[in-house]
């Protein structure tokens, strides 16, 4: 028998490969193929184009969506169920629970960077479409870390959905914000504007800057290199570390 983590991330794959979670993921890339199809005959110029940043823009935050949605209901319905603590009644610690849910959803992410991967490298080069699915990898690890905080913290799915969306959307955007902050045209030199500026520098070394991550650029415009992966993997790994440790801190804490 293999180790207590590896027995719970392969039950944790089998369970989502189990469920309509593939085909509502072949139906999500289905339907963005489409729309891609119909972007395509719409461009006046550079269809293919115009069709790759569609289908890369678009299938992104879907596969985001579908992971984070997946692990945040799932824990949910097993703490609901008291599965949660009926696995943990046995001989198994809860670090090795954390960190064997983890290593599933990680390999759930593989297929879902896979499976949207696959659309976009009919239209874009070979080698662009494997650095922007390695990035899209990389995201959807953070989101899967975070998913499974969430929904060890908070125990309800609306809760740390939105918190989820919340933390995604301020990751993707911060750099804008800073730029906006930083503008001349609004800065008046007042102590409020540069404490919010402040504060907003300071949100920003806390947050992973998901808008250098799965650039659709890489894709139509000339330029992308693996060297652009490094700082990626950096992040990457320093951010599913500490959301790996505040899951186990919050699962300790808490009381079966």
């Amino acid at each position: 028998m293999g180790h207590p983590s590896l027995t719970i991330a392969r039950y944790t794959l089998l369970e989502a490969l189990r469920t309509r979670l593939l085909w509502l993921t072949a139906l999500a890339l289905l339907t963005l193929l489409a729309g891609s199809a119909f972007v395509q005959q719409l461009a006046i110029a550079e269809g293919v184009r115009f069709q790759t940043a569609f289908l890369a823009a678009t299938a992104r935050p879907a596969a985001v969506f579908l992971i984070a949605l997946y692990v945040i209901s799932s824990m949910a319905r097993e703490f609901h169920d008291k599965g949660v603590e009926l696995i943990l009644a046995l001989d198994l610690s809860r670090a090795s629970f954390v960190l064997g849910k983890l290593a599933g959803f990680a390999a759930l992410a593989v297929f879902f960077a896979v499976a949207s991967c696959l659309p976009v490298a009919l239209f874009a080069p070979l080698g662009k479409a494997l650095l922007w699915g390695v990035s899209l990898l990389c995201e959807l690890w953070i989101i899967a870390a975070l998913s499974l905080f969430c929904a060890v913290t908070f125990s309800q799915v609306v809760p740390a959905s939105s918190f989820v969306l919340g933390f995604y959307l301020l990751a993707r955007s911060i750099s804008a914000l800073q730029l906006i902050g930083g503008s001349a045209l609004i800065d008046d030199g007042g102590r409020l504007h540069q404490a919010m500026l402040g504060a907003l520098n300071a949100l920003a070394l806390a947050l992973p800057h998901l808008d250098t991550f799965t650039r659709t650029a890489w894709l139509v415009n000339p330029g992308a290199d693996w060297g652009q992966i490094a700082p990626i993997l950096l992040q990457t790994l320093i951010y599913c570390g500490i959301l790996a440790a505040a899951t186990l801190f919050d699962m300790y804490r808490r009381n079966f």
